[in-house]
């Protein structure tokens, strides 16, 4: 029923495998936040207890925050990890629980420590390198695209970046 709700309300949903269990939600970066414009493919997956267990919640696009996993796209959320009641539903996190984490991020319990640092060292980089990761990963293409095709080119972009310029300095190094 708790997934049933979620799919009337305003989210795009897309199950996994045709059952309810497991499924991604399209999420919208909140208004007047360094997320807003952003878009999102959140996986959840719930588990046989629910509701009385919580879901497992992770961003399958990348982001930049502190509090959440920048490899796994895993979300570090008290009212999700530790505090979860039955009273909570599938909206609330998309409503009221993701919104507040992007909102007010937490550098003191990271689970990206280099997003945490840059965070409480340069408040005006860290923006910046938001908003960078919002252009370039949370765009509706990258929602609508696969999961294995969005691996695939991240992968080829940091490849060839890297490759760039470090033949580009051997090269240059090498030949006097």
């Amino acid at each position: 029923m708790d997934v049933m709700k979620l799919m009337m309300s305003d989210y795009n949903v897309e199950t996994i495998n045709d059952g309810l269990n497991e499924f991604n939600v399209e999420f919208h970066g909140p208004k007047e936040s360094l997320y807003e414009g952003g878009v999102w493919k959140i996986r959840v997956e719930l588990p046989d207890a629910y509701p009385y267990k919580s879901p497992s919640i992770r961003f399958v696009n990348k982001i930049f925050h502190p509090n959440v996993d920048e490899t796994s796209g895993s979300v570090c959320l008290d009212v999700i990890n530790q505090s979860w009641s039955p009273m909570f539903d599938l909206l609330n996190i998309f409503e009221v629980f993701l919104p507040q984490l992007l909102l007010y991020p937490n550098p003191s319990d990271p689970l990206n420590g280099d997003a945490a640092s840059l965070m409480m060292k340069d408040r005006k980089q860290y923006d910046q390198k938001v908003k960078e990761f919002c252009e370039r990963y949370a765009k509706k293409e990258n929602v609508t695209k696969g999961t294995a095709d969005e691996e695939t080119d991240d992968d080829e972009d940091v490849t060839d970046e890297e490759t760039g310029s470090s033949d580009d300095e051997i090269a240059g190094h090498a030949d006097p």
